[in-house]
């Protein structure tokens, strides 16, 4: 476990000390705003998709459901742009399951499948986008299928967000104490079903359903460590303030831990964590007067 005073000390830099700290072990960007960051994190996509059109070339994409404020600037900006999309390949970053495993109602509001369909694929013009067959939606039941797809070829781009324990993907900190997990482990871990946390549970009640975490699914199908850290670049974005303001310290200034996987980004070689200045925020750097030991 991370030394508590490490975490102070961490979090006591303010959000301007963070950018370009000398100390810091992933390369970082931090906006003013979700409205910043939507942009920024559509066109970091935008960008590799044009690039891989212009050289004749095929998008290979590790893609999540969410952060949600990139959706209306990213297919905006394909229609615009008239943005070809019909040689991306997309794989779906996770999924939300029941308790036996299955996937839960269409409209359960954290169906992410439902909710890409209707805000990823939804608003673009049908002539520029993803075919269906190039679609892989995670179901628990197709895993085989789909890592089969995924190792086929080299993966561009991961993007996605992180947790309130620094999970990429689902990939959280693993609680079970009878099971633990060394990093070789969670490096080379692959697309699995497995049970949500306790604290990931209680986290997405109290975020979604004014705290009702019996509404929240209590397992979850997810890409490996290992499947997002193959692709050429990874990129991580968030706007959600204090639910993942001390994650993002560790990211910066921790050494790897399974703890908080979000720190194995640090050895990725095109690898950049992207956080709005609420994020970057912590209460610690503002409260200089208190005392913990």
């Amino acid at each position: 476990m991370i030394d508590p005073k490490h975490i102070v000390e961490w979090c006591s830099y303010a959000p301007e000390e963070l950018v370009d700290h000398d100390k810091t072990r992933t390369p970082f960007r931090m906006v003013k705003d979700s409205e910043e960051m939507g942009k920024l994190m559509a066109q970091d996509f935008i960008d590799v998709i044009n690039e891989n059109n212009a050289a004749g070339q095929v998008t290979r994409a590790i893609v999540p459901c969410g952060p949600s404020c990139w959706y209306v600037p990213f297919t905006e900006q394909v229609n615009a742009e008239q943005v070809n999309l019909n040689n991306l390949t997309v794989f779906h970053m996770d999924e939300c399951l029941d308790w036996e495993g299955n996937p839960i109602p269409e409209n359960h509001p954290l169906n992410f499948r439902t909710f890409m369909d209707k805000n990823f694929y939804g608003p673009i013009e049908d002539k520029l986008n993803v075919p269906l067959a190039q679609r892989f939606y995670p179901t628990g039941k197709n895993i085989d299928e789909i890592l089969e797809a995924m190792d086929s070829a080299p993966v561009d781009i991961c993007i996605g967000g992180w947790g309130q324990d620094g999970h990429i993907a689902y990939n959280q900190a693993r609680r079970n104490p009878f099971s633990e997990l060394s990093l070789e482990q969670l490096h080379n871990s692959r697309m699995r079903v497995q049970d949500n946390n306790v604290d990931t549970i209680i986290t997405l009640g109290h975020r979604n359903f004014g705290a009702a975490y019996h509404l929240v699914p209590p397992m979850s199908v997810t890409v490996g460590v290992k499947d997002c850290l193959s692709a050429k670049k990874v990129r991580v974005y968030s706007d959600t303030g204090s639910w993942k303001q001390t994650a993002l310290r560790v990211a910066l200034f921790s050494d790897e831990t399974v703890e908080y996987p979000l720190t194995l980004l640090q050895n990725h070689p095109d690898a950049i964590i992207t956080a709005t200045y609420d994020t970057a925020r912590h209460p610690i750097a503002e409260n200089p007067d208190w005392e913990f030991f």
